[in-house]
């Protein structure tokens, strides 16, 4: 299993990890992006384990922030 974890409060909101991944990220209302399906861990952070990154490491890499991470 890997784990996605995003840092929200760090997101710019630009919307390139939707763009590459839209099965896992959603552009929430406030502007800043939503990872489905994860469950809030701190303050702002996000996670979601799952089995098959998929589209996710490519979210990761894309975003100029950095506000998304890989865990493997």
């Amino acid at each position: 299993m890997s784990k996605i974890i995003l840092e929200r409060n760090i997101c710019i909101g630009c919307g390139s990890c939707q763009a590459v991944c839209p099965k896992n990220w959603e552009m929430g209302d406030d502007a800043k992006i939503n990872l489905l399906g994860s469950a809030k861990k701190e303050d702002e952070k996000y996670e979601l384990e799952v089995s098959d990154l998929a589209c996710n490491q490519e979210a990761a890499d894309i975003c100029p922030v950095q506000c998304i991470h890989i865990e493997k």
